[in-house]
């Protein structure tokens, strides 16, 4: 299987077993609805594509890591949606779970992708236990706190933002995750990672951004523009304006790519950091940014 199928193999794998006959059916299509149909899966892809550079030894553990990290992302979505924080009513051109089945459903489908994601890195490393540990940890540090997803989202409630601190935690803490999970899989190093991981997480920060200040939807996240100023929240092309924020993106991708270490499949790395940069760029900026 290529990497497109494996992730949505196994994204639906991990729903079957969440959505398991005595799951409540208001509960389990809240579920199905958040996960499915997905975005950009850049995360996983990004797991997969680490696991494979380093030579895919143990593609059974890549692939749970990769699954969790997405189950991970979803979650966060459906939380960031809820009117406690942005109070989104769509996600992806369609309506957020929230909208669609209530708050209190949207609560528990998040709190319940989180567990899934943990159990399915539990159950589908039974045959490589020496993995589970290094990989729930890993993925954990970058979900948690102090510098993971839920410290990012807890920096919106702070008095004073720490600008950089936010965006690592927010944005890039799960890109982090999404290659040292890939490398410990294959039994590469993760160190030799995060300089990507850092440098493409701020891409998709300042993409996102972007997307928000000049409209558009972002295959990554499908929220609606204009977010950002509605709930008072940081974003870089108010900070430093629209042209230099172009400019920033074209930097990190260039970045991203010069950051991949040397390895066996280090070329074709390259090339698909390349082409996911031009997803990145709004189509309404495009002829801006040539």
């Amino acid at each position: 299987m290529d990497i497109p199928e494996r992730i949505e193999t196994g994204m639906q794998r991990a729903l079957r077993y969440a959505t398991a006959n005595g799951c409540p059916p208001i509960l389990a299509r809240a579920l199905r609805h958040a996960v499915f149909p997905g975005g950009a899966r850049i995360r996983p892809r990004l797991c997969l594509a680490v696991a494979a550079a380093c030579g895919d030894r143990e593609p059974g553990a890549a692939d749970c890591a990769a699954i969790a990290i997405e189950l991970l992302h979803c979650a966060s979505l459906v939380h960031d949606d809820m009117p406690c924080f942005d109070n989104a009513l769509q996600r992806r051109g369609a309506p957020s779970v929230h909208a669609q089945f209530g708050e209190e459903i949207a609560l528990l489908v998040g709190d319940g992708l989180i567990v899934a994601a943990f159990e399915t890195v539990a159950r589908e490393t039974q045959q490589t236990p020496l993995l589970t540990a290094p990989l729930i940890a890993t993925i954990a540090n970058a979900v948690g706190t102090p510098y993971g997803l839920v410290a990012g989202q807890a920096w919106e409630s702070e008095p004073e933002i720490n600008i950089t601190a936010y965006h690592r935690a927010k944005t890039a803490s799960l890109f982090s995750g999404a290659v040292s999970t890939g490398a410990i899989a294959a039994g590469g190093n993760p160190r030799d990672w995060l300089g990507l991981a850092d440098a493409l997480g701020a891409a998709y920060q300042v993409a996102d951004d972007l997307y928000d200040a000049a409209g558009g939807q972002n295959d990554g996240a499908g929220k609606p523009a204009g977010q950002d100023s509605r709930n008072g929240k940081p974003n870089i092309v108010t900070s430093i304006g629209l042209e230099a924020a172009l400019d920033r993106l074209k930097r990190l991708v260039a970045e991203a790519v010069d950051n991949v270490p040397d390895c066996p499949g280090a070329d074709t790395f390259r090339a698909m950091i390349r082409n996911e940069a031009t997803r990145l760029m709004p189509k309404t900026l495009a002829t801006t940014a040539a």
